[in-house]
Formats: C-alpha cells, sequence, structure tokens
C-alpha cells in the first residue's frame, strides 16, 4: 500500500504502530480497574484488596486484633495491609505493562504511564 513512498511510509507505519499501541495502553487500564491484589499485615490478621489501579475495594479484618489497649496496633496492622495492597498493585501494573510493551516488540524498561 505505501509501496515507492519511501520515508512518507515509513512515517505511515510508525503512526499505524502508534494508533495499535495507544489502544492496547487503553485497553490495559481498563483491565487493571478488574485485577485484583490483596495486601496483609499481621500474618495475615488484616488484608486489604485492591484493583489493580490501586483503588482499596475491601478490608478482612480477623477480630482478634481489636483490643482496646492495643488501638495504635490494630490502626498500624490496617495501614499497613492498605500499604502492602497499594504496593502490589503497582507492581501488578508495572508487570502488566510490561508485557504490553513486549508483545508490542519496544525496548524492555520502556515507561509508558498507566
Amino acid at each position: 500500500m505505501f509501496k515507492g513512498l519511501g520515508a512518507m511510509g515509513d512515517m505511515a507505519k510508525m503512526m499505524k504502530a502508534a494508533k495499535e499501541m495507544q489502544g492496547k495502553v487503553a485497553e490495559l487500564q481498563e483491565q487493571l480497574h478488574t485485577m485484583t491484589v490483596v495486601g496483609e499485615a499481621g500474618a495475615g490478621l488484616v488484608k486489604a484488596t485492591a484493583t489493580a489501579k490501586g483503588d482499596l475495594t475491601g478490608l478482612d479484618i480477623d477480630p482478634s486484633i481489636f483490643n482496646p489497649d492495643d488501638k495504635e496496633v490494630a490502626e498500624d496492622l490496617i495501614l499497613a495491609a492498605i500499604k502492602d495492597a497499594q504496593a502490589k498493585a503497582h507492581e501488578r501494573a508495572q508487570q502488566e505493562m510490561q508485557k504490553l510493551t513486549e508483545g508490542l516488540g519496544l525496548p524492555a524498561g520502556m515507561n509508558i504511564p498507566l
């Protein structure tokens, strides 16, 4: 189709590849809303579930941590579980983006913002 156009053919090819990548990145961003990760603290006494985009979707708290004398411990465990879930969400998003960029033949470590 672009035979004989020289540099213009190469540019059209690059534009097509960029458009394809843009579509795949948008699709991945949507998928990250449905992928879930679970962060834990206190050997699983507190679990926080989040989407791979980092949105907190649930908490599971073992009732044994609700000792009035240990209020700060319970708060720390909840916060730690949420932070763990957010870190795992970020890691999962990066893994998915790496799969996408490798599939498109882009250089390893190319950072595309999600």
